[in-house]
């Protein structure tokens, strides 16, 4: 049994991420028979017995193909335009190919809020398994005509592993218009190759992001890693590939060796310490000494305000926050708080033992509590 055979049979449950460059044609239009050939191979999948989601960029593309322009707007509010027509274009056209194979597509536009909010991240997810429950292709988008910040930088492909962490899918899938992860820039007039296997988005990994946007699709390889190592950090597999190839969602599931596979390189992790460690923003950070580093990555211990140097930001309790290494300044962890920055500010370097005698009070010996903390 080959590396991919053993990690790709025993998923269940997909999500497949499909990018701009792979649904438009050379002018930037909707292209669709494209979408009805990536949907015949979606319905494949699902008449195979997975459980599949589609997160659809392309909103923009159909706006612009229903709008009758000619090129692609520069301003965001022309963008956002494009998308408020494009949305239902394109999911008219997923739902026209679904059902003629007794499917039905269901739209959902989420923005980054819906995430980081934990009531609206936990209706979304009842609301996906429950489309699930039934013969319905759930078919994600973000909300581009209102989300300025997302619609600038092109996040769906980390829409898609937030996705992912949601619905503890076993695999995301991004079907892009390259052939997976190259070694050398392809257009650089050498022969490069495809990495086949990834075992860890590593700092090396990240150089290999070459500035390969294309004049549609604004999120490029780099916003592609990000995605690959929140999912494989989560203890999911991850999958790069080209959309634009003949049944390649059936290629991969077949265990061909195609596209670049990234390893789950951590053990699954439980659900709230998936929104903890890589779905909520932090709010702020708290730099910790080589002692704490120790205690936290080593001992498995809680974090001790004795341990913490410097902060950052201005948090209350409850709020995510990045714990750094200070003498790297490096993220190794996230956490919940237990006490708001003015608080920390006044008990950090000190002892758990004078918590109460510095505040006033002393509800918890930790500042974050193991409990509550996900290492990266």
């Amino acid at each position: 049994m080959n590396i991919r055979e053993e990690i790709l049979s025993g998923v269940n449950k997909i999500v497949i991420k499909i990018g701009t460059r792979v649904l438009t044609n050379e002018d930037g239009f909707l292209d669709k028979n494209q979408i009805m050939e990536l949907s015949k191979q979606v319905i494949k999948l699902c008449s195979g017995g997975y459980s599949v989601v589609v997160v659809s960029s392309g909103s923009i593309g159909a706006g612009i193909s229903a709008l009758g322009l000619q090129k692609r707007p520069n301003n965001l509010p022309e963008l956002q335009a494009a998308a408020a027509i494009g949305q239902g274009k394109l999911i008219e056209i997923y739902n026209e190919c679904f059902t003629k194979h007794g499917y039905h597509a269901a739209q959902l536009l989420l923005t980054r809020q819906d995430f980081e909010d934990r009531q609206r991240y936990l209706n979304t997810c009842n609301t996906l398994h429950s489309l699930l429950n039934f013969k319905v292709i759930p078919i994600i988008n973000e909300n581009d005509t209102i989300s300025v910040e997302e619609i600038t930088f092109g996040d769906n492909d980390i829409l898609s592993a937030l996705v992912t962490n949601l619905l503890r899918a076993d695999l995301l899938i991004l079907l892009s218009s390259v052939d997976g992860l190259y070694t050398t820039p392809p257009t650089s007039g050498k022969t490069c190759s495809v990495l086949s296997v990834v075992d860890f988005v590593s700092d090396d990994i990240k150089k290999l992001a070459f500035k390969q946007k294309t004049r549609e699709g604004i999120g490029g390889m780099k916003s592609k890693l990000e995605a690959a190592g929140i999912a494989a950090g989560s203890g999911e597999a991850v999958i790069i590939a080209n959309g634009r190839h003949p049944d390649i969602l059936s290629k991969i599931m077949n265990y061909d060796n195609v596209g670049t596979l990234f390893l789950p390189y951590k053990k699954k992790i439980a659900s709230r310490k998936r929104w903890i460690g890589f779905i909520a923003r932090p709010k702020g950070e708290v730099y910790i000494d080589e002692g704490a580093l120790d205690a936290l990555q080593k001992k498995g211990k809680s974090l001790l305000p004795s341990g913490v140097m410097k902060i950052d930001g201005n948090f209350v309790k409850g709020d995510v926050v990045s714990i750094v290494n200070v003498s790297e300044n490096r993220e190794i962890a996230r956490g919940l708080m237990n006490y708001s920055a003015e608080e920390v500010q006044k008990i950090k370097g000190l002892s758990s033992s004078l918590i109460k005698k510095t505040l006033g009070y002393k509800p918890y010996d930790e500042i974050i509590h193991r409990d509550n903390m996900v290492l990266l």
